[in-house]
């Protein structure tokens, strides 16, 4: 018998939020790509092929569009999970030693996912880290739409130039999660009909 029939383990709220923001994120990255491509802060373009928008106007349009999707979809997701005590107990608390030790799974190639109810620390610390890593895209990217508006979120930030930096940095960060995300799913595709159906069957 498996350990998730007839069990979800992962509520539909959770599950129709975690979809949603991925999706928003996805378009996000990819009009936001093509944002930065006509004002480079670096030497170098990003390739058309990974951006959306057509067009800088377009891009833009996509860009608004999806970040109202996903702040407010964050945090219905941040609100729900806080209330209900989701947080505190799957993603809380971080032990030292649970971080060492699968630290030492993980570049041993030792680092096991058999029972999916859980998450080890490297886990936990991805996700969390992913949340603020979104709210300071949020954050920054206040600064860069409305810099005159938010002086103090500019100023804490160094300017708008450095708030422009820090919206890249943290666009490549969710980007990385994105992609080992799907390399993760790929090894552990269980993991896809958990967050699809909120149980997985043997």
């Amino acid at each position: 018998m498996s350990l998730y029939k007839n069990n979800p383990i992962i509520p539909f709220s959770i599950r129709i939020t975690h979809w949603i923001n991925a999706i928003a994120v996805i378009v996000m990255i990819m009009s936001g790509l093509r944002i930065y491509n006509a004002s480079p802060i670096f030497g170098f373009k990003i390739p058309i092929i990974f951006t959306l928008g057509n067009w800088l106007g377009g891009a833009i349009l996509w860009h608004f569009a999806f970040m109202w999707l996903l702040v407010i979809n964050g945090l219905f997701y941040l609100i729900t999970n806080i209330f209900f005590g989701r947080i505190w107990k799957t993603l809380l608390p971080i032990k030292i030693l649970d971080v060492l030790r699968d630290l030492n799974s993980l570049v041993t190639f030792r680092l096991q996912h058999n029972d999916l109810t859980k998450y080890n620390t490297i886990q936990k610390i991805a996700y969390l880290s992913v949340i603020f890593d979104l709210v300071i895209l949020v954050l920054s990217g206040l600064v860069v739409w409305k810099s005159v508006q938010f002086p103090l979120l500019r100023d804490l930030m160094g300017g708008f130039d450095q708030a422009r930096i820090i919206h890249f940095l943290a666009m490549l960060y969710a980007s990385l999660f994105l992609i080992i995300h799907l390399i993760m799913v790929v090894l552990v595709p269980k993991t896809l009909l958990i967050m699809t159906l909120g149980r997985a069957h043997e």
